[in-house]
């Protein structure tokens, strides 16, 4: 429920696309449950297997691999070096003229995927003081050519001088940008993957944006619907991460579209970061005047001016960055990847869709997309959640049913999640 309006029509738009292309695959087993009609003749062609690649890229050795115009890279991270170039730029959110900024810029290596992948989500990390932005450019290669460069985003975590905003829906002969998703346009596939970051300030300023990470994730699908994963657990274990309702929050700043049913993504990164003893201080959102006004907090600053939500995924793990965080957006194949990371220690946030009876439990009857935290495992493999539908925060802990679970997480999003690893 995280997208009321644009996310759920852009889900639509890629599983169109998806099944025009004959792309809906499994690993290597026939879809359990397939659904009449179309689906069933594009699963009935040969159907390349899921695949799925992350790649990032976060320390001086990954960034001094890239092209670096005015960059300096030090400890691990980049910021604008003594030399950086000018431009003129406008907010397209704000009623003033454009502005002279001081801007560097880094290129990364082309990525060969290894495969033929039909969307690409990019993620970063960095830290944007007041009047300084990132912005975050993609093109592929496919067989036939290479892309223009997709404005994916401007994005800073203080308000002034940019309001972050995903760009617009770009299209060219090759890709399509839908908010935060790359997808891949008629027969074209992507092959490789290059990105751009651009660091901005005011002219003359000597602060900087610095960006700790940059990177991707690429899938051969946007969906898919194999059958239930056998568990590894061999025990309960869950992870103690706060419990915090978005439906606390209805009503909440309407300019950021309103608290209560908009806010799953928000305030699931924000449970995030709360275990990890890190987020906004009290100071920081006293302005909400809440005990919880850490989600507040989150969907304010994770807000996308373009979208008109705080669902944006990238802009979430990006916020999550932001308080010194590792976080990116990846796919995982199934819950036994989901496993691993609770078995370490580190929750995970799932993007899941389902229609009507579609999961037991769940304080929604139905959802085009909604974000929960997973934060363990029973013995025999069902899914312990932090779901921020529920109408208290202490009602949110929720466990459901593995096959149900999979079936809305992998048949809604493709196993789209958020990773928050401890701070550095």
């Amino acid at each position: 429920m995280d997208f009321p309006r644009s996310r759920s029509s852009r889900i639509a738009v890629q599983t169109a696309v998806l099944l025009l292309a004959g792309s809906l695959s499994t690993a290597a087993v026939a879809p359990a449950g397939a659904a009449p009609g179309p689906r069933v003749a594009v699963q009935a062609q040969k159907a390349p297997s899921a695949q799925v690649l992350t790649k990032r890229w976060s320390s001086t050795k990954n960034f001094n691999n890239g092209t670096k115009q005015g960059i300096t890279v030090r400890k691990g991270s980049m910021r604008i070096g003594d030399a950086p170039r000018r431009t003129r730029v406008r907010d397209p959110f704000a009623d003033k003229p454009a502005r002279t900024m001081d801007y560097a810029r880094w290129v990364s290596p082309w990525k060969a995927v290894g495969f033929d992948a039909t969307n690409v989500i990019p993620s970063w990390n960095a830290r944007a003081p007041r009047g300084t932005f990132v912005r975050i450019n993609i093109r592929t290669r496919s067989a036939t050519g290479t892309s223009s460069w997709d404005r994916v985003a401007d994005w800073t975590h203080a308000e002034q001088g940019m309001h972050r905003h995903s760009g617009g829906a770009q299209t060219d002969d090759l890709n399509k940008l839908l908010t935060d998703t790359l997808v891949s346009q008629g027969t074209s596939r992507i092959r490789a993957v290059q990105v751009r970051l651009t660091l901005l300030r005011p002219a003359g300023s000597t602060t900087t944006p610095v960006l700790d990470s940059a990177g991707f994730v690429a899938a051969s699908f946007t969906s898919r619907t194999p059958a239930t994963s056998p568990t590894t657990m061999t025990a309960r274990t869950r992870l103690d991460v706060p419990k915090f309702s978005q439906m606390t929050h209805q009503g909440h700043y309407p300019q950021w579209d309103n608290g209560g049913e908009a806010w799953c993504s928000p305030t699931s990164t924000a449970m995030v970061l709360r275990y990890y003893g890190t987020g906004p201080s009290p100071a920081d959102y006293a302005w909400t005047g809440e005990t919880d006004g850490q989600v507040d907090h989150a969907a304010r600053y994770a807000y996308d001016y373009s979208y008109q939500g705080a669902g944006n995924w990238p802009f979430n793990t990006a916020y999550a960055g932001s308080f010194g965080t590792d976080a990116f957006v990846t796919r995982l194949m199934d819950l036994r990847g989901a496993e691993r990371l609770i078995r370490k220690g580190i929750p995970v946030v799932t993007s899941i869709a389902f229609s009507r009876g579609g999961l037991d439990g769940s304080p929604l009857t139905s959802t085009p997309g909604h974000l929960v935290v997973i934060v363990g495992f029973t013995a025999d493999g069902r899914v312990i959640v932090n779901d921020p539908a529920a109408p208290e925060n202490s009602t949110v802990r929720r466990t459901y049913r593995r096959d149900q679970f999979e079936r809305a997480w992998l048949g809604g999003s493709g196993g789209v999640a958020y990773v928050v690893r401890a701070p550095r």
